[in-house]
């Protein structure tokens, strides 16, 4: 009998396609919507899937054969990592499928909030021609100081991207790079602290853990420069919002690019969409068509991976 991979992508139709088309030989590949049944998962060898797939002890129960669960998604904070362990299945992330898109997004970010895209294309859409007013503060990100959080996969992409548009870049990571890598990818370590003080834009690339919950509030941002912009395509909750509404409320702060919110989608009554100096998206950085070949690239070799008896990639750290 064929192992069994058992993928639940989104529900758009043509994703479906390219999982059927992408599949391994040697396997039986069933794509199912939803939640998988128990006689779905009874068979189950390899699953492949988002993280909104229920994944509780019952579903580990339900899977005895259950060899990995491969997500398509980087992130994983919705994961019951707890049940994984309990159950002795490693959960692994897509291993950077999305990096590229994420990392061209956070810069997109930083580029319209500094030129305040949204504000002229409104006034401009509205027959307001150059605001009919004096024009306003806007900036360049060329020789400005940038700061990441979290120099991962897409952090270092992001820093890449940065170089090439002029930019000094610096970072700050639990695992600080050796002296070498810094070297060849152009970046220079700094505190966490320091970082906040010195950068121009800070964009955070780290996962949602009880280490980063709320990692930027009100001590943080008080550090910031009052012409600096916060960008966040990771997770709403590492930023404190309340916090930030009133650091930016107050032009404490230049301006904010959020693709994520502590809530999603976020209330009607958020203050954060009310405010003329952010510039909000739909937790979108990630899905680009283009990706969508890369998440099932990455999940279908590391099944096959795994088949062999080798051991998984991108194993999430909780689980090493």
């Amino acid at each position: 009998m064929s192992p069994r991979i058992v993928v639940v992508p989104p529900s758009f139709a043509e994703i479906n396609e390219i999982a059927r088309e992408m599949a391994p030989a040697g396997f039986d590949t069933v794509i199912v919507r939803g939640q998988p049944e128990p006689d779905v998962l009874a068979t189950a060898e390899y699953m492949v899937c988002y993280p909104h797939v229920k994944m509780s002890d019952a579903f580990y129960r339900a899977a005895p054969r259950l060899k990995l669960v491969q997500l398509l998604s980087a992130g994983y904070d919705d994961v019951d990592l707890e049940a994984a362990r309990r159950a002795k299945v490693p959960v692994s992330n897509n291993g950077g499928a999305n990096a590229i898109s994420v990392s061209e997004h956070a810069l997109m970010l930083m580029l319209a909030v500094s030129r305040r895209v949204v504000w002229q294309h409104g006034n401009v859409s509205q027959g307001r021609w150059r605001g009919n007013g004096l024009a306003p503060r806007m900036y360049e990100v060329f020789d400005k100081t940038l700061g990441i959080i979290g120099l991962g996969t897409i952090g270092k992409k992001v820093a890449r991207l940065g170089r090439a548009f002029g930019m000094r870049v610096q970072y700050y990571d639990i695992a600080r790079l050796p002296e070498h890598e810094e070297d060849a990818l152009g970046v220079r370590f700094r505190l966490f602290r320091e970082l906040l003080g010195s950068s121009d834009i800070v964009t955070l690339h780290v996962p949602l853990n009880d280490s980063t919950r709320h990692m930027i509030g009100d001590a943080e941002l008080a550090l910031m420069r009052p012409e600096a912009i916060v960008v966040n395509t990771s997770r709403g909750p590492v930023i404190d919002e309340p916090a930030l509404y009133r650091a930016l409320s107050a032009n404490k702060l230049f301006g904010a690019g959020l693709d994520v919110f502590d809530q999603e989608p976020p209330p009607a009554d958020n203050p954060l969409l009310k405010l003329d100096n952010v510039l909000l998206t739909s937790h979108f950085a990630g899905p680009t068509w283009d990706n969508h070949v890369a998440r099932f690239r990455n999940a279908f070799d590391n099944v096959q991976r795994v088949n062999r008896g080798e051991r998984p990639l991108w194993v999430v750290p909780e689980l090493l």
